[in-house]
């Protein structure tokens, strides 16, 4: 008997149409790719041959295995690809960022600038290990002040918030419960700056009616009399950071007088006065740096011009005149180490004042040791300097030539009204008033040519950008405006991440620090937005607040 075949299997059909056949995936090419570190461009590893299509949290565990380092730990990074000058035009990014694949943000770049035939330079540059995400609404509106709120600042941990408005009023708030614990009333004319200790232990306020006032933060009472001296109002303050004088740091105040005034903060008396400026004197900053590592002190003014001063007696070592405009804003690659003092993201606090200053000390030389404290300044005449006047490769303070900037960062349309360094010291953020924020790279050598270099302007806003402040993890810049808005910016992307709406009115003030994101402005309220914290997957402990 013949054998009798099995029939013929019947073909799949969909509404009546045939199972269209199977596409092949597209076989991805091989690049060759050379890891190289942002600081310094040195090499990481020698090159290697890879799939172009390998994600990027392949590529950081590939350089975690690399690194030369005996450490287990586990550190992330990001990546990213200089675009040759003749393929970035105009505002665009001037470097690409991997955040899927070389094969899709490389090779599949708009500008075609690379192909498989290119050795690829990916620069790496360590992140911080915790993340912080981004917010997503306000969680709470504060209201009590009968004024515009002009200045706001997170204290070191970020437990308390001090706010300055112009009804002449200091208040505390307590960020467990948000509601306010204290109002601190001495002022008579309009507090245009507060300030805190490193130490969370005094709170510093300045205003409209030219007077200097310390308070206690936990009774909300005054610390004594107030400081008088300057004949016009305060415009700033600045403390002297927690590892040169752990116990009783001293307080600087810059004045519309013209002068800058440095007292003892234990005895509220004047310990030298600064009277070099021939116009206001706009900011004041207390540097770590300096000759021999025993602090300087900065200051811009409506002279066009920054001073730089000895603290120890007021001697003024430098000055910069570049500027052919009002010098209105000035940030050190230091702030935030010098800000917060001994806190860091583990929650730890000291148990003494050595043990402050040890700590604040060891976060401080970890900062500078990869690169020098870094000035910038900002003006009314569209630029921005960049500064580094105690490297070694800068002009020396007795060699009697003039200092001499990094390089000029051009590119804002209107006047600069604020910048700011992220709190790892890389990246720089300006914000002017012609409705920008640009973003420049901090990370490289002196040398390199690199240092300062523009990445990438931040659009969105629909008015004058008044102020800025970063996320301690340094992975997003948050902005306030003219527009009433505060927005968060993404550095993966370049691109808006969150825009917090809610103010009725201008925003003139934002502060971030650890867990949450506090603005306020005309319309005399407060906007807290909620930031939970992504916990590190490596042993490390966070103190965090979570807000539903």
């Amino acid at each position: 008997m013949a054998a009798v075949l099995p029939p013929v299997k019947r073909q799949k059909v969909y509404h009546g149409v045939p199972e269209p056949p199977q596409e092949l995936p597209n076989p991805s090419p091989n690049v060759v790719v050379h890891f190289v570190n942002e600081d310094d461009g040195a090499p990481i590893a020698p090159a290697v041959n890879l799939p172009a299509n390998v994600a990027r949290e392949s590529l950081e565990a590939l350089v975690n295995q690399l690194r030369t380092k005996d450490d287990d730990e586990h550190v992330p990074y990001a990546f990213h690809v200089a675009l040759p000058a003749d393929a970035s035009k105009g505002d665009a990014p001037t470097r690409i960022v991997i955040s899927k694949s070389i094969e899709a943000d490389v090779l599949g770049h708009p500008s075609l600038a690379f192909s498989e035939e290119d050795v690829l330079v990916v620069r790496c540059a360590p992140q911080s290990v915790f993340k912080v995400r981004p917010a997503t609404r306000c969680s709470s509106t504060l209201s009590g002040h009968s004024s515009p709120i002009l200045c706001a600042s997170f204290s070191p941990t970020g437990a308390l918030l001090a706010t300055g408005s112009g009804d002449t009023h200091v208040r505390l708030w307590d960020l467990n419960t948000e509601t306010p614990s204290h109002t601190l009333v001495g002022h008579t004319g309009w507090v245009l700056c507060v300030e805190w200790d490193p130490l969370e232990r005094k709170l510093a306020s300045g205003g409209h009616d030219g007077q200097v006032r310390l308070w206690d933060p936990k009774t909300g009472k005054p610390t004594g009399e107030a400081m008088k001296g300057h004949t016009k109002w305060v415009t700033s303050l600045a403390w002297e950071p927690l590892h040169l004088n752990p116990s009783a740091p001293r307080l600087a105040s810059s004045s519309k007088d013209g002068t800058v005034r440095v007292w003892s903060s234990l005895t509220r008396k004047l310990e030298y006065t600064l009277g070099g400026h021939t116009a206001s004197v706009n900011v004041v900053k207390w540097g770590g740096g300096g000759k021999g590592g025993r602090g300087v002190l900065y200051t811009a003014s409506s002279d066009r011009t920054v001073r730089v001063w000895d603290p120890h007696g007021g001697k003024q070592l430098m000055v910069l005149n570049d500027h052919a405009h009002w010098v209105t804003t000035l940030a050190l690659s230091t702030d935030f180490v010098l800000r917060t003092g001994p806190f860091d993201h583990t929650g730890k606090r000291p148990a003494s004042n050595e043990e402050a200053r040890e700590l604040a000390l060891k976060r401080y030389e970890g900062l500078v040791n990869r690169s020098p404290e870094l000035l910038i300044s900002g003006s009314d005449d569209h630029t921005l300097f960049l500064w580094s006047l105690f490297s070694s490769g800068s002009t020396s303070v007795g060699g009697g030539g003039k200092p001499k900037p990094v390089t000029r960062l051009t590119g804002h349309q209107r006047q600069v009204s604020h910048v700011a360094f992220s709190p790892d010291g890389r990246w720089a953020a300006s914000a002017g008033w012609d409705s920008a924020v640009r973003l420049w790279d901090c990370s490289g050598s002196q040398g390199s040519g690199n240092l300062g270099k523009f990445v990438a302007t931040l659009r969105g806003h629909v008015g004058p950008v008044y102020r800025l402040t970063w996320s301690a993890d340094s992975r997003m810049v948050v902005s306030a405006s003219k527009d009433a808005t505060v927005k968060i910016w993404d550095l993966k992307t370049y691109k808006l991440k969150v825009d917090l709406p809610g103010h009725l009115d201008e925003v003139y003030c934002v502060d971030f620090v650890t867990d949450k994101i506090v603005s306020g402005g005309r319309d005399r309220t407060l906007k807290m937005c909620a930031l939970p914290i992504r916990l590190p997957p490596f042993g490390l402990k966070c103190v965090v607040r979570w807000k539903n």
